[in-house]
C-alpha cells in the first residue's frame, strides 16, 4: 500500500486504522507494564530490586525520559510521516523488551528502560493524531476510545508477566513479548498508511500543509492558548492516580489482600483493564452523541467519568477485603476510561489539526511527569507502610481538577480550525 492517503469518504479504512493501531497500543502498554508485576522473580537474580525505592527508580526513569521526549515526538509527528514513525518506534521498543531478557544487572535494566522511554514516546501523539484525522466529530471519541482499549488490554496482559516468570522465567517473558512486537512491526509496515494530510489541512480556514509550519510556531500558538493550559492541568492531575494504579496497584492488591504477586498481578491489571474497556466505549458513544447537541458534551462526559474515580481511590486505599478493593478498582477503571476516551477529542475542540500531535505530546509530558513523581513517592510510601493511605489521598486532588475543568473548559465548536498566515 502507498502512503498517499485515502479518500475522506471511505467508511472502512478509518476503522482499519483503529484496529491496526489497537495492537500497537496493546504492545506499548504490555511491554512497559509487565515489569511492574515481575519484581519478586527478578529480585532473586538482581538484588538491587529488593528495595522498593530502587524499583521505583527503575519505573520512574522510563517516565522521566518518556515525558521529556513527548513534546519532541509531537512536533516530529506534526511534520513527518506518522506511519513510519509508528512502525519505527514499535520496532525499537520491542527490541528493547527482547534485550531486557538478557539483562543481568540493575544498571542494564535502568538504561534499557530509558531507551524504551524514548521509543515508546514516539507512538501516542502520532497514533492519536492519525486517528483524529481519519475520524470526524461523529465518531472521534468512539474511535479514540476503542484505541484506548488496546492500552488497557496491554496493561492486563502485562499482569501475566508475573505468571510467565513464575512458570518459566522472567527472561522468557521479556524475550517472548519482544519477539511478538518485532514481528508485528513488519506486518504493520505493509498495512498502515498515512492519510492525505493536505486534504485534512487545506480547507478554507486551515490552509497550511505540515511542511509549511515553522518549527516553533505550533508551540507558541499552543502556549498562548489559555484553554490549552487548563487542559494541561486537567490532564496532569488525574494522571497521578492513573500512573499509580498502573505501577503500584499490583503491589497494593498483594499487600491489602495478603496474596502473592503471581495472583495479585493479573487480578489487579485485569480488573482495571476490563472496567476501563467498558468505560471508554460508553464514554466514547455518549460523548459523540452528546456533542452533536451541546458543545460541552465531551467535557461533561469526561467529568462524569472522573467523578467516579474519587470514591474509588478512597476504597482502593483503605479497603481490606476482596469485595471492597476489587469493586473500587472496577469503578475506578470505568470512570478513568470515560475520561481517557475524551482527552484527544476535547483537545480537537481547542486546537487545529496541524498542531494536535504537538499539543498531545505536551499533554503526555505533563501527565507522565506527574506519573514519575507519584511513582517515586509511592515507592517510598511502600517502604514506610503508607501505600494505601497515600492512594486514598489522591482523591482530593482529583476533585480539584474536576472543578477546574467544569468551570473553565467551554468549547464553542466541535472541531477547531484557525486562520494562520
Amino acid at each position: 500500500m502507498n502512503d498517499k492517503g485515502v479518500n475522506q469518504q471511505d467508511r472502512v479504512y478509518p476503522w482499519v486504522v483503529v484496529g491496526l493501531l489497537w495492537v500497537v497500543a496493546m504492545l506499548n502498554y504490555m511491554d512497559r507494564q509487565m515489569l511492574a508485576t515481575m519484581r519478586p522473580s527478578m529480585q532473586l537474580d538482581i538484588s538491587e530490586l529488593q528495595s522498593a525505592t530502587n524499583f521505583g527508580r527503575l519505573m520512574a526513569v522510563f517516565l522521566w525520559i518518556y515525558g521529556c521526549m513527548s513534546p519532541v515526538s509531537g512536533i516530529v509527528a506534526d511534520r513527518f510521516n506518522r506511519k513510519w514513525l509508528i512502525v519505527g518506534s514499535l520496532f525499537v521498543w520491542s527490541g528493547v523488551t527482547f534485550s531486557m531478557g538478557y539483562a543481568t544487572t540493575f544498571d542494564q535494566l535502568y538504561w534499557l528502560r530509558a531507551i524504551m522511554g524514548i521509543s515508546e514516546a514516539l507512538y501516542i501523539p502520532a497514533g492519536l493524531a492519525l486517528i483524529a484525522d481519519y475520524h470526524t466529530t461523529r465518531t472521534r471519541s468512539l474511535a479514540v476510545g476503542i484505541h484506548m482499549t488496546g492500552l488497557y488490554m496491554g496493561q492486563a496482559l502485562g499482569g501475566f508477566g508475573a505468571t510467565v516468570a513464575e512458570s518459566y522465567s522472567w527472561p522468557t517473558a521479556f524475550q517472548g513479548f519482544g519477539i511478538a512486537g518485532l514481528v508485528y512491526a513488519v506486518v504493520l509496515s505493509f498495512f498502515l498508511r498515512e492519510i492525505n494530510r493536505g486534504a485534512v489541512l487545506n480547507t478554507v480556514t486551515d490552509t497550511l500543509t505540515p511542511n509549511d509550519i515553522p518549527l516553533t510556531k505550533g508551540l507558541s500558538l499552543l502556549l498562548a492558548n489559555t484553554s490549552f493550559w487548563v487542559i494541561l492541568f486537567y490532564y496532569a492531575i488525574p494522571s497521578l492516580p492513573g500512573w499509580a494504579t498502573k505501577n503500584w496497584l499490583p503491589t497494593l492488591f498483594a499487600t491489602n489482600l495478603h496474596i502473592d504477586m503471581a495472583t495479585a498481578g493479573p487480578l489487579s491489571t485485569i480488573t482495571i483493564a476490563a472496567s476501563s474497556f467498558f468505560g471508554v466505549l460508553c464514554g466514547g458513544i455518549l460523548s459523540d452523541r452528546w456533542v452533536q447537541t451541546n458543545n460541552r458534551g465531551r467535557v461533561y462526559t469526561s467529568a462524569i467519568g472522573l467523578s467516579l474515580t474519587i470514591p474509588s481511590l478512597l476504597l482502593i486505599g483503605f479497603g481490606d477485603s476482596l469485595f471492597h478493593v476489587v469493586g473500587a478498582a472496577l469503578c475506578f477503571g470505568f470512570g478513568y476510561g470515560m475520561f481517557d476516551a475524551n482527552n484527544m477529542p476535547i483537545l480537537c475542540q481547542f486546537v487545529p489539526a496541524r498542531h494536535r500531535a504537538t499539543a498531545y505530546g505536551i499533554m503526555n509530558m505533563t501527565g507522565v511527569f506527574a506519573g514519575a513523581l507519584i511513582t517515586n513517592w509511592l515507592g517510598k510510601s511502600m517502604d514506610s507502610g503508607q501505600l494505601g493511605a497515600d492512594f486514598a489521598m489522591l482523591s482530593g486532588i482529583v476533585l480539584v481538577a474536576l472543578l477546574v475543568q467544569l468551570y473553565f473548559l467551554r468549547p464553542t465548536v466541535n472541531d477547531f480550525v484557525a486562520i494562520e498566515g
